[in-house]
């Protein structure tokens, strides 16, 4: 039985690509905590919408998010409201969006693949997009990257069947156009420059226009419009048009000119991160660059040359780097991949077997390193060894060496099942087991619980912390009840402000201050609890006592 016809993913092939994704990409859903900054300045964002009823205005507190439009917040929104209640601060419901969205991309790719390569090759492609590092942490983390991804990928494979006259209906011209609108409301314009880059490519390499025209966009683009513009058009008029001027020209431009939070990078960044945000489908897809070359006069293979190349290209020259910033052009990567380790093996010249020596030694350098995160992990922060993620890693270890195996012996094709399977145990280890069980790195769930101890009469505390001041901690306690403070004097002066229900959270550095402006206040304060860690946004190791109002009890003072 088959979805679409006998040369199409299989529904049996299209549920063991669902089943494999599952395995790869759900581990840690639950058990990881919070993770900073973007992940937790999405929830927060999307718990104010909830408490509010505006879905318009985007803000952290009282601070505007101009950076992204909407949508993937009113998905978040939608997931929290249904699963949850939103005052439990579970962010697994606040991530179920970016799995399905990961999911989604994983079985287009499949299906996609298997219309021009073969379901064989089909469900290759899809182990390999679900399997890549890059994907896995978008697919737990709770922000828009997973969700452009699905959009992008749907929208091109409907453009890839116009352009290819596979198309035997308008549904892909409309799915198309829609895609687009949907994923305008993800990430701004990065849907239209991956698309429209592509677009321009083709059109190039054709020397025509003939292949476009079926994408009708006299009524497509309206239609793209309809979708997004009514959201753009209600949050300039909310926000006198600061969103524009933020989004587009403090954040997007400027990411353009200048590495943002020093998020820069080298032209070849994203060449020189592949072997690991492609991992393990990396060493592969080195294969396809070859067979890429020899097959470009098909059209689906120039289809998806362009899809990659120009796209790539940009995003190396902008001067903003984030190894995630590639992840719309891995579908086209998968496909062309499975296709290549599919195809009909061929001798390859010297320089390409000596080109693949290299990549291959550094490939084995990376898969060393993935397998080994989670008890490299536990040793570092925790001065231990894990039996468990010992295991699991020489079981990783062990996928990764019969995945060398079968490439050796010219079955790349069954690589890739290994390479599945590699990337599942590492998955399991890391995100499922390792990183969950690492208290030190998880400040703000430390602090949350330290300070509901401290104040037991209270049904939720107010935090005030300095200098600790991670998105985590805001939408683990609320973003009402949470005070960031600049300093020390400012944490009093909040403190005294809140002395029923105030817990103030202060580094070692800013006691002294804390606790001098609290004597000039005439509050005294007493501690309450400590917690110590490491802020793994900026590798600061942090010292941080707890203070709730009242006399100390008799024993050590802290002295100012």
């Amino acid at each position: 039985m088959t979805l679409l016809g006998d040369d199409r993913l299989s529904l049996k092939g299209a549920l063991l690509l669902l089943a494999a994704a599952l395995v790869i990409l759900a581990p840690g859903l639950t058990s990881l905590p919070p993770v900073d900054r973007d992940e937790s300045r999405y929830a927060v964002a999307t718990t104010q919408m909830l408490a509010t009823g505006d879905f318009v205005d985007i803000r952290f507190q009282d601070q505007p998010r101009y950076l992204q439009p909407a949508g993937v917040y009113w998905l978040q929104a939608l997931s929290a409201a249904t699963f949850t209640d939103p005052e439990s601060r579970q962010i697994w419901a606040y991530r179920l969006p970016s799995l399905t969205a990961a999911i989604a991309a994983v079985l287009v790719t499949g299906l996609m693949t298997s219309l021009w390569f073969g379901s064989w090759a089909g469900l290759l492609a899809g182990l390999l997009l679900a399997s890549c590092m890059s994907l896995g942490f978008e697919a737990r983390i709770a922000k828009t990257d997973a969700a452009l991804l699905a959009a992008v990928t749907i929208a091109q494979f409907a453009f890839m069947r116009v352009y290819t006259g596979t198309a035997r209906s308008r549904w892909p011209v409309l799915i198309f156009w829609v895609a687009l609108g949907v994923g305008g409301m993800f990430k701004g314009p990065i849907i239209l420059l991956v698309v429209g880059l592509a677009a321009l490519a083709l059109a190039a390499w054709d020397r025509s226009l003939a292949r476009l025209a079926p994408l009708q966009p006299l009524w497509g683009l309206p239609l793209a419009l309809l979708i997004a513009a009514p959201w753009y058009v209600a949050i300039g008029l909310a926000t006198d048009g600061d969103f524009f001027r933020v989004a587009i020209g403090d954040n997007l431009l400027h990411k353009v000119g200048t590495g943002q939070q020093s998020h820069g990078g080298p032209v070849g960044y994203h060449l020189m991160g592949f072997a690991l945000t492609f991992w393990p489908g990396a060493l592969l897809a080195a294969l396809a660059v070859p067979f890429a070359w020899r097959e470009r006069a098909r059209p689906e293979i120039r289809f998806l040359i362009c899809w990659i190349v120009p796209a790539w290209l940009v995003f190396e020259f902008v001067s903003t780097k984030l190894p995630h910033y590639v992840l719309p052009v891995f579908p086209a990567i998968a496909a062309l991949t499975a296709a290549a380790v599919t195809a009909p093996r061929r001798s390859a010249a010297r320089w390409r077997k000596a080109a693949f020596g290299l990549v291959f030694l550094l490939w084995l350098a990376v898969s060393l390193v993935v397998s080994l995160l989670a008890p490299v992990g536990f040793w570092i922060y925790e001065s231990r060894l894990d039996l468990i993620a010992i295991l699991l890693a020489a079981s990783a270890l062990g996928a990764v060496g019969v995945m060398t195996w079968r490439v050796w012996a010219g079955r790349p094709d069954q690589a890739v099942l290994a390479a599945a399977a590699a990337a599942a145990l590492v998955s399991l280890n890391t995100y499922g087991l390792g990183l969950p069980r690492l208290e030190a790195l998880w400040l703000s769930p430390q602090i949350a619980h330290a300070a509901r101890a401290a104040a037991p009469a209270c049904a939720q505390p107010r935090i005030i912390s300095a200098p600790y001041h991670e998105p985590s901690l805001v939408f683990l306690n609320g973003p009402q009840r949470t005070h960031l403070a600049a300093n020390g004097e400012a944490a009093a002066l909040a403190l005294a402000e809140t002395p029923a229900c105030g817990v103030a959270v202060v580094g070692a550095a800013q006691r002294p201050a804390f606790l001098s402006a609290m004597a000039g206040l005439g509050l005294a304060v007493r501690p309450a609890g400590q917690v110590t860690g490491q802020n793994y946004s900026d590798g600061e190791d942090l010292d941080l006592t707890l203070f709730v109002p009242g006399a100390t009890a008799p024993g050590p003072t802290l002295a100012p």
